[in-house]
């Protein structure tokens, strides 16, 4: 009797199926006044685009209050169409673009501020687990500098890829899952 070894696995494609919602990729309305497009792509190990990744992101106002009643300072005032999240699945290039606004600054669990910020996670095939990330702004120069979870990636190549990249609408953010400019990952 021969054996068969079993085919392997991966996780998906299956995000389309009940993850997806036509207001998905939009944390503000369009023609919010300071909306900017977050767009990106993500990528595997050898570079390649991850088609069917889906990407989420979470984050404060614009003066840094959570949309979400355990927020310490309470719930944040109401912003007209303010969703605080956002979910985009990957095109077959690997992109994604998500409207938002960008946030303000958050204190940190010791109450000292934190640079302004967006929450991601990267949900993919061959991922038993979302990846997490963060993706800061390059025009918080002092305030990334003293912000204490950029500041605890010591490696200067490893938390470049926590900043975006400007663009004339918005900011650009790419996701490398591994290899060479991997995206650093926190475990939570």
């Amino acid at each position: 009797m021969d054996e068969l070894i079993t085919p392997s696995q991966t996780v998906g494609p299956f995000f389309s199926i009940g993850l997806i919602w036509p207001d998905g990729p939009f944390v503000v309305p369009e023609g919010t006044p300071g909306a900017v497009w977050l767009r990106g792509r993500v990528t595997d190990g050898a570079g390649d685009p991850v088609p069917d990744a889906l990407v989420e992101t979470w984050q404060a106002d614009p003066g840094g209050r959570f949309d979400h009643p355990d927020d310490p300072r309470g719930p944040a005032p109401a912003t007209a169409g303010f969703r605080g999240f956002g979910r985009c699945p990957t095109d077959q290039e690997g992109r994604y673009a998500i409207l938002t606004v960008k946030p303000g600054s958050v204190p940190g669990p010791d109450g000292a501020p934190q640079a302004p910020h967006l929450g991601m996670s990267v949900f993919a095939r061959g991922l038993l687990k979302r990846v997490v990330t963060r993706v800061y702004f390059p025009d918080e120069g002092t305030a990334n500098g003293s912000d204490p979870v950029l500041a605890g990636v010591t490696d200067p190549d490893a938390r470049a890829t926590l900043v975006a990249e400007r663009t004339d609408d918005g900011y650009r953010f790419d996701v490398r899952l591994q290899g060479d400019r991997e995206t650093v990952f926190f475990a939570v």
